[in-house]
Parts: C-alpha cells; sequence; structure tokens
C-alpha cells in the first residue's frame, strides 16, 4: 500500500467550510480508484492546519486516480473551495506502507 499525506493551512474563520470541502471530494470519488481511505485530521496544537492522510492499493493506481478525468467536474468544485479557505499551496509527503496493524 501507499499513502500521502497531505497539508493545508484554513484561512482565518474558513473552519466551518471543512466539511463541505470533505463532502465535494468524497462526490468527486469514482468506484474503483485504488482509494483504500481518506482521513480529515485538524492539529490539535495549531487548529488551522489540516491534514488529510489519503491510503491507496499502490502508487501507480493513485498516480492513475490523479488523472482520471471522471473525477475532474467533482473536483472543479473542490478545488475552488480549496481555493476560497486555504492560504497557500498544499504540502505533499509520500509514504510506503510497510505495516499496518488493525484491532
Amino acid at each position: 500500500m501507499w499513502a500521502q499525506l497531505i497539508t493545508m493551512t484554513l484561512k482565518p474563520g474558513k473552519e466551518t467550510e471543512l466539511p463541505r470541502l470533505v463532502e465535494q471530494l468524497q462526490e468527486a470519488e469514482q468506484a474503483g480508484s485504488g482509494l483504500v481511505r481518506s482521513t480529515a485530521m485538524r492539529d490539535d496544537g495549531n487548529p488551522s492546519r489540516i491534514s488529510f492522510l489519503v491510503v491507496f492499493e499502490s502508487e501507480n493506481r493513485a498516480r492513475e486516480r490523479e488523472s482520471d478525468p471522471r473525477r475532474e467536474e467533482g473536483l472543479a468544485a473542490a478545488r475552488a473551495t480549496m481555493a476560497e479557505i486555504f492560504e497557500g499551496a498544499p504540502e505533499f509527503v509520500d509514504f510506503t506502507i510497510v505495516s499496518e496493524v488493525a484491532p
């Protein structure tokens, strides 16, 4: 499996807009995309810092998903919301998952 951590900073006063973005991202998702799970997180020490951890079957599946034309229309709304609520460009960190434990 492969994962990506995407971190962004909320503009002041935009905290209530995060659920709208999460909904838009969910609506843009396509069945069979290789996405295993997506988790949105708020930094306890800096509440304006938001991270998304997205886990995929493989990096190849993630890269294929990035260029899937079926997602473009739904992503247009999400991109507009991100421009409205986040400051600057997102930070991306890629991970190869070497172990996962679930109870």
